[in-house]
C-alpha cells in the first residue's frame, strides 16, 4: 500500500455513513477529534521508539499515518499539496531550509 492508496481509501470510507465507516464517523466528530487523534498516536509512537519498541512502532506509525491522512481529509488538503511541499524543500539542505522558516516568521 502506498500513501496515495490509503489516501484514495480514506476518501471512499469518509463518503460512507457514519454508522459504517470508523472514517466517516471519525470526521463527523470535527477537527478537534481528528487531530487528537493525530496527537494521541504520535504520542504512542515515540513511547514506542524510546522504548525500542520495534513491533509496537510500526503498528503506531501506521496508526499515525492513517489519522494524518484523515486530517489532511477533513481540512480538504490533498497529500499532492504535502508532497509538492516535499519536494520543494530537496533542492535544499534541511538547515537552510529551517533558517530560511525563521527568516520568513
Amino acid at each position: 500500500m502506498t500513501l496515495d492508496d490509503l489516501e484514495q481509501r480514506i476518501a471512499q470510507r469518509a463518503a460512507a455513513s457514519p454508522d459504517e465507516s470508523y472514517t466517516a464517523k471519525l470526521i463527523s466528530r470535527g477537527m478537534e477529534k481528528c487531530a487528537q487523534k493525530v496527537g494521541e498516536e504520535a504520542t504512542e509512537a515515540v513511547i514506542a521508539a524510546v522504548t525500542g519498541n520495534r513491533a509496537e512502532l510500526v503498528k503506531e506509525s501506521a496508526d499515525l499515518l492513517y489519522h494524518l491522512l484523515v486530517v489532511l481529509k477533513a481540512a480538504d488538503i490533498p497529500l499532492g499539496e504535502i508532497m509538492a511541499e516535499l519536494d520543494q524543500r530537496t533542492g535544499q539542505s534541511g538547515l537552510a531550509e529551517k533558517a530560511a522558516r525563521k527568516e520568513q516568521n
